[in-house]
């Protein structure tokens, strides 16, 4: 199956019960998947439905996003050697864009899968990206190296998987701290086309997303900080950007 899509579906966040501050919230949401050497353009008047731009991801915004992956697994020792990367992401939309999390399927040039990259955002404006080679069944395990959540501490491990991105989706991730689970996060969707037929009914069904994203988060941290929930103090990296 072939870039540029569509997913539409729901991402839940659970604070296991035992944890204190124990919650459980979902959204529903709608990503693209895209070629990141050849990433679509809408037609003028539509462009405000969306946007993939170099600025909103690693790297020198003034570079291409394919030539800053290429640039970041170069320094990591990894060459694709051509291969394709797809790319599952939030665009920009009416003038604003936040991703949670962005993911890149990095393909040899045979289409088998060489890794994955794992592009998170906070809402401090900063970004870090974990290096991640996927074994069975898409799973892959990382120590946590960036600070997210105010109500979470920066020890631990995370352990995920992943699905390739076919005609269904699914993304799990879960933070382990001290032999426990402490939070868990999912992403599942379903592909469809991109059209702009599609994208106009996406952006009916889930107007101003990104912002409504950002605003559910802030919203969660309210609920947690109301139940007493220790914060964690940010201190924020030399470099802002990965």
């Amino acid at each position: 199956m072939t870039a540029a899509a569509l997913y539409e579906g729901q991402v839940m966040h659970t604070r296991p019960r035992g944890v204190r501050g124990h919650y459980l919230f979902r959204y529903g949401v709608y990503l693209w998947l895209v070629d990141v050497a050849d990433p679509p353009r809408l037609p003028r008047p539509l462009a405000w439905l969306g946007r993939i731009r170099s600025r909103d991801h690693l790297g020198d915004p003034s570079q291409s996003i394919r030539r800053n992956v290429d640039d970041f697994l170069t320094g990591n020792g990894i060459d694709l050697a051509g291969g394709r990367v797809l790319l599952l992401t939030n665009a920009r939309a009416f003038g604003h864009v936040f991703n949670p999390l962005s993911v890149y399927w990095c393909h040899r040039p045979d289409g088998s899968l060489r890794c994955i990259v794992a592009e998170v955002h906070n809402t401090h404006g900063e970004r870090h990206c974990y290096l991640l080679e996927p074994g069975d069944r898409g799973r892959a395990v990382a120590d946590k190296a960036f600070y997210v959540s105010p109500f979470l501490t920066m020890d631990g491990r995370y352990r995920m998987s992943f699905s390739e991105p076919g005609r269904h989706l699914s993304i799990q991730m879960e933070l382990i701290q001290d032999g426990r689970r402490v939070f868990q996060a999912s992403l599942t969707g379903r592909r469809d086309k991109l059209s702009t037929g599609r994208l106009l009914r996406m952006a009916a069904r889930y107007p101003l997303m990104t912002l409504r994203i950002s605003a559910l988060i802030r919203y969660q941290g309210i609920r947690l900080w109301l139940r007493r929930v220790p914060r964690v103090v940010h201190l924020a990296p030399p470099e802002r950007r990965a």
